[in-house]
């Protein structure tokens, strides 16, 4: 009987994209999500539409904050690994709900990894962010850079759940990575994720937001390299008891001003833009070092950003 991979958030974006990877891999899957209007829960339905139809994929609809539920689902399966990608996501909303953001990042990783603790369960993949370096000014960020300045309550309960899987990690000996993925893109991206947010905008016609400098830039990650990436890591908490932090990135910084001429470029669209102020909480830049992701993962980047942008917008196009 083949492993039975538990993957909350597993309706979103990279959660969906997920699900389906390890499905073509022969596991089992069970996807845990809440379906939260943060955006369309309609939206998350169409993601994993396809993986309702696998045999090997269940479905629960929780909430990873309700303890007694989240007990219900360990008790009643026989979960074999957790990737837990579940979290409020967002650097700008965090601002405006930080209780919501500390229960669900924070206190629902605290769940997942004390019922791992109570059933046994020793092998664990946590989504953490780049966001966790700040206005870190070394670029690239390597996973030993100083992470003790978050700008944002986002970024301070990744690292938040990231020193909570090392506590687990150190007392009851979970095997632990902590990956820090940097902007990921591709088709599902969350629409209010900048390439998705802008496509739109420029496909009706609008005014992009700018918000400060044009040559704030971030790592763009295409969604299949995460996903290599993540399946890698999954594979390497079964090497040995590990607790590791490692990005996943492209090594490779986008300018804002280079991001839409591409967009203008792959849409055949021009842009209209309305420049902003900087807003709280925002980095400057992103740029990941992959150094650490190449040598215990074997993880390599394969998708330049133009051809990954083209493919976005082919499925954009499509309804999305």
């Amino acid at each position: 009987m083949p492993d039975l991979i538990l993957v909350t958030g597993g309706a979103g974006f990279i959660g969906s994209h997920l699900c389906e990877a390890l499905l073509q891999q022969g596991q089992r899957v069970l996807c845990v999500d809440n379906f939260c209007d943060f955006y369309s829960p309609a939206t998350k339905e169409r993601n994993i539409a396809a993986c309702l139809q696998h045999p090997h994929f269940t479905l629960e609809k929780a909430d990873i904050r309700d303890r007694e539920v989240m007990k219900d689902i360990f008790e009643r399966y026989q979960i074999s690994a957790v990737i837990h990608l579940a979290a409020m996501a967002g650097v700008r909303p965090s601002l405006l709900d930080p209780e919501l953001y500390t229960q669900v990042n924070v206190m629902g990783t605290l769940n997942l990894l004390e019922l791992c603790k109570q059933h046994g369960i020793k092998h664990f993949v946590f989504a953490s962010s780049s966001s966790v370096y700040g206005n870190n000014t070394k670029l690239p960020f390597a996973e030993d850079d100083p992470v003790n300045e978050p700008i944002s309550v986002y970024a301070a309960t990744k690292k938040a759940g990231e020193l909570l899987c090392y506590t687990y990690h150190h007392l009851y000996r979970i095997s632990v990575a902590a990956l820090r993925f940097f902007t990921v893109y591709g088709p599902r991206q969350r629409p209010d994720l900048a390439i998705h947010k802008f496509a739109a905008l420029m496909r009706e016609g609008k005014e992009l937001p700018v918000f400060g400098d044009e040559a704030n830039s971030r790592d763009y990650t295409y969604i299949q390299d995460i996903i290599q990436g993540v399946l890698s890591a999954l594979e390497y908490t079964k090497t040995s008891c590990v607790y590791e932090v490692i990005n996943l990135g492209n090594d490779r910084s986008i300018a804002l001003s280079d991001l839409i001429a591409d967009l203008e470029e792959v849409t055949g669209l021009k842009a209209k833009l309305e420049h902003y102020a900087d807003q709280a909480g925002d980095v400057h830049h992103t740029q990941a070092s992959v150094t650490k992701a190449a040598q215990l993962l074997n993880y390599k980047p394969s998708f330049d950003f133009l051809s990954g942008l083209r493919l976005f917008w082919q499925w954009f196009t499509k309804g999305e």
